[in-house]
């Protein structure tokens, strides 16, 4: 096939002189789609472990698509059921870029996975124009439809009480740790929200929408990045301002850092229908009431042991968001300090955007806590 195209291409620069320019433009264009129709089918015989769907299944597998569960840029997302029984949900995509590389790259990277806190892909289909995703389906959606429930709040409180708020951020917090350190190849998520957050009818939380991974060796520290990536909000300063530090798997650390804030506030952290962001920018907020001791203030809490996992999850969410990923620790700190004492957590400084200062010394992903790191610093 290469070389076929390859000869295809001498003969037309050899006819360039005599052919229209338009008739070149088309046939050049015929050539490229055909090279990338290729490409794709060869990725796709590489995925030997997953089912393969026809677009005919999909259909009837969600009755043509008659209960549609969420909706993004990249699609929708509905409810079916196999011809076994078991319930699925069928992520149909849109609007995919170029030749369909998030698609390929969300079934690349989660086909590589096998952990209680990454929700299982089961098949894919791949027909002409057609990209849909199978996954396992979580009966209970995403975590965000929870913590940002502004029309039945008392509903949502009574459902994640402060201890299962605690054990989805713990949960979440080993399934990046194997995303990180767990596979054969190291895989960056870039995409780490409450929206991308499911559960299941027990709110175990698993990890979805890998259509942003990057796969990379796992010895890598720093990979190299064309351009920002992720969701306004969560997106890692280090992905938009270069001079700050290398984009690694410290960006997903503060992803995960600002969506454990908006767990405890159960609000967004960027309100963009406030002018003023700067004061409803609750990172901020927080951090100075913790250094004056105040009280937070905080919605459902209603006993001490509440009052210290809220204070709890808002020390790691803050030591997550620092803004040199020098700073942050790694997943498995983050693991080893909701685990730990509360009474070892110390403040972390204002995570405030400016240039990295030279004396701060890189966080050991080795050491068994924060206060090693601090000390090394």
């Amino acid at each position: 096939m290469a070389a076929s195209g390859a000869g295809i291409v001498v003969t037309l620069i050899l006819l360039l002189p005599f052919w229209k320019k338009p008739m070149i433009r088309i046939i050049m264009a015929l050539i490229k789609q055909r090279s990338k129709d290729f490409d794709g089918k060869m990725k796709i015989k590489g995925l030997v472990s997953l089912r393969r769907y026809t677009y005919k299944d999909i259909k009837t597998m969600t009755n043509s698509f008659k209960e549609k569960l969420s909706q993004g840029g990249y699609g929708s997302v509905y409810k079916g059921k196999l011809r076994d029984g078991q319930l699925v949900a069928l992520k149909l995509l849109k609007n995919l870029k170029g030749d369909a590389e998030e698609f390929f790259n969300e079934v690349a990277s989660i086909s590589k996975t096998s952990h209680v806190n990454v929700v299982s892909l089961l098949g894919f289909c791949f027909e002409g124009s057609k990209r849909a995703l199978v996954y396992e389906f979580m009966s209970n959606g995403s975590l965000e439809k929870f913590i940002f429930n502004r029309s039945n709040t008392t509903e949502a409180d009574q459902q994640l009480s402060w201890d299962t708020l605690y054990q989805i951020s713990l949960s979440i917090a080993h399934g990046l740790e194997y995303l990180h350190k767990g596979c054969n190849a190291r895989i960056l998520h870039f995409d780490i929200k409450p929206h991308n957050i499911l559960l299941d009818e027990n709110y175990c939380p698993k990890i979805s929408d890998f259509g942003l991974a990057k796969i990379c060796p796992r010895e890598e520290s720093i990979v190299s990045m064309l351009g920002a990536r992720g969701t306004i909000g969560y997106i890692a300063p280090e992905l938009i301002i270069r001079n700050i530090g290398g984009v690694s798997h410290k960006s997903d650390v503060y992803s995960y850092g600002m969506m454990v804030l908006e767990m405890v506030s159960k609000r967004r952290n960027i309100e963009v229908t406030v002018d003023q962001t700067s004061e409803t920018y609750f990172p901020h907020w927080v951090h100075r009431r913790l250094e004056l001791r105040e009280e937070l203030g905080l919605h459902g809490i209603t006993n001490e042991k509440d009052k210290e996992t809220a204070t709890k999850m808002i020390v790691i969410g803050l030591w997550c968001i620092q803004i040199d990923p020098r700073a942050r620790p790694c997943m498995t700190q983050v693991v080893e300090m909701l685990k730990g004492s509360f009474d070892a957590l110390q403040i972390p400084p204002k995570p405030i955007l400016s240039s990295p200062s030279q004396s701060l010394a890189a966080c050991p992903c080795e050491s068994s806590s924060m206060q090693k790191s601090n000390d090394s610093s």
